[in-house]
């Protein structure tokens, strides 16, 4: 396909993101004045139209001030944003804005002359765009616009520029300082986060929110979720606005405490537990059907959860090659690991079984279907095996419900991969400390990943002693409690692209974390007893090496203090 001709069809339908105008080809006149208004996203998309509502005011990243336009293309839409300024007839002006991100487009349409665009490829920092353009004789109104493009990752404006001559609409007038916010209220509190609303300030950009004085938010909104908190602990929250001219005085303080949380370890899970996945399909390794699974597994995480059309809805099908005669003869043996003191939950995810939960109505959706799907196959939990795309605040809200609806009995397990843990900013480690309350445990993946950093901050290779442990690390000191972190590794060689230890090596990161002992070149600088165990992928590639690993490390976790 000619590319040339394709993107030079698209500018013509594309949507201004910023722009600069100067009256005539040579440098601007004294008089001449920036026509867009709210050109920097300061005020929301006040002044813009985002085509499908494609568009949304975000505090990063911006180029100035405290906000820049995100527009994310979505199926034939291309993220058209667009606003009408004032010009004046038969007059030049100069558009440009700032851009990041996917392909970025600039143009202007209906100038009454030649209407102009361009447009660049990916970026990964900020770049500006520029154009020109002349007004026809009787011209008094131009739409100036940005798009992306089809496919294309989201696209990012800020510091959009119309320069020439006042057409008669004048510019944004100075930004002046917001006022202090009122009405901050906590809300309901678990025993790791307090939910927070406020009235909503007129000219303000965003909002900064304080907790014991150390701003921890910059929500866009008048409401949030303040995670990762301690149980049973009493927090003083305060909110400032804040604009391109600045931040206004912090409101008064508000109280809240947060809840006593669990009293006591999941009854469906043993203190200290080995996790294994078990396939619902057949890649090459042992075919099982689940009274096969060995006896070490504590929990079986039946792999795996499939979507459907509806957004965050889940639904599960038992594959033939299993080799069951009948759903009837999976729910029994379900039933009969239960009875044998086992906790059988469904995975959700995995490499080809990803679910999208990014709003209230696909939250609701998998929670409602994850739900029913545990009522009708007998499901201990869910795990939450996502390897792209976590939304945490909707995730957290989806997780919310659903232990809502099973009870406090509900296992819930996390499988991260390596990179998803190694700070508290990822959206998976957000979601972990943001349902710490309801969360058994965090299984992470410490294989296909290659080096990486140890909560100390050097660098580790992966499959050794250090890598297990100094990864280990950043979560037990991150937030998460102890009983909730599990070392996540191949069962043979075979069952993973690279990563696979021996048990010893598995086996000896457990008693550096847990007991201080048979550590590498890391030593933590304390331990963790009540850490949870392990996790394998998968009991049939277990299996397949004559259940080596659990035999090896089963016993080994069983035994830790």
């Amino acid at each position: 396909m000619d590319r040339t001709r394709l993107l030079g069809g698209a500018l013509a339908l594309a949507v201004g993101a910023g722009l600069a105008l100067t009256g005539g080809a040579g440098s601007a006149q004294a008089a001449d004045v920036n026509v867009a208004k709210n050109a920097g996203f300061e005020s929301g998309l006040a002044n813009w139209t985002c085509s499908a509502n494609s568009g949304a005011a975000v505090s990063s990243p911006v180029r100035s001030g405290a906000a820049a336009l995100k527009a994310t293309p979505g199926g034939q839409d291309h993220a058209r944003c667009a606003q009408t300024v004032t010009v004046k007839p038969s007059s030049t002006y100069r558009l440009s804005a700032w851009v990041q991100g996917g392909y970025a487009y600039l143009g202007a349409s209906g100038t009454g002359t030649t209407d102009v665009s361009t447009w660049t490829p990916d970026s990964s920092g900020w770049k500006q765009l520029t154009t020109s353009f002349t007004t026809g004789p009787h011209t008094t109104s131009v739409t100036v616009y940005t798009h992306g493009w089809y496919g294309q990752a989201a696209y990012h404006v800020d510091d959009v520029s119309v320069f020439g001559p006042d057409g008669g609409g004048g510019q944004d007038p100075d930004p002046v300082v917001p006022a202090t916010p009122a009405g901050l209220t906590a809300g309901s509190a678990t025993s790791s986060s307090v939910a927070l609303s406020w009235n909503a300030v007129s000219g303000a950009a965003g909002y900064h929110v304080y907790r014991d004085g150390v701003r921890v938010q910059s929500p866009a909104g008048t409401s949030t979720t303040v995670s990762g908190l301690a149980a049973d602990t009493a927090y003083g929250f305060q909110v400032s606005a804040y604009n391109a001219a600045g931040e206004s005085a912090k409101s008064a303080t508000v109280g809240a405490r947060t809840t006593p949380g669990s009293t006591g370890p999941n009854p469906n899970v043993p203190k200290h537990a080995l996790t294994g996945y078990w396939q619902n399909f057949d890649n090459g390794a042992t075919v099982q059907k689940l009274r096969d699974v060995q006896a070490q597994y504590d929990i079986i995480a039946v792999s795996f959860a499939d979507s459907t059309a509806t957004p965050g809805q889940i639904t599960f099908r038992l594959d033939p090659a299993v080799g069951y005669a009948s759903v009837a003869d999976f729910k029994a043996d379900i039933a009969a690991k239960k009875a044998a003191g086992k906790s059988v939950i469904l995975s959700v995810g995995g490499e080809k079984g990803n679910v999208t939960i990014n709003s209230d109505a696909s939250a609701t959706a998998f929670a409602n279907s994850a739900y029913a799907l545990m009522q009708e196959y007998g499901f201990n939990g869910i795990d939450i095996d996502l390897e792209h795309g976590i939304n945490s605040a909707y995730l957290t809200k989806a997780l919310r419900q659903l232990s809502a609806k099973a009870g406090p009995g509900m296992v819930l397990t996390m499988a991260p991969q390596t990179i998803d843990m190694q700070n508290t900013g990822t959206e998976y480690f957000r979601t972990a400390l943001a349902v710490k309350d309801i969360l058994t445990v965090v299984n992470t993946q410490y294989y296909n990943s290659g080096s990486m950093l140890g909560c100390d901050g050097k660098v580790y290779a992966q499959g050794s002693v250090d890598f297990l442990t100094a990864l280990a690390c950043i979560q037990l000191e991150g937030g998460l409690d102890p009983s909730q972190v599990g070392l996540g590794v191949p069962a043979s060689p075979r069952g993973a692209g690279s990563g696979y230890v021996d048990p010893s090596v598995v086996k000896n990161a457990l008693d550096c974390l847990a007991r201080g002992t048979n550590c590498g070149s890391f030593k933590p600088s304390k331990t963790w007893p009540a850490l949870r165990g392990a996790m394998t992928w998968s009991t049939n590639w277990d299996a397949t090496a004559g259940s080596a690993w659990s035999n090896a490390v089963g016993p080994h976790v069983h035994n830790l203090p």
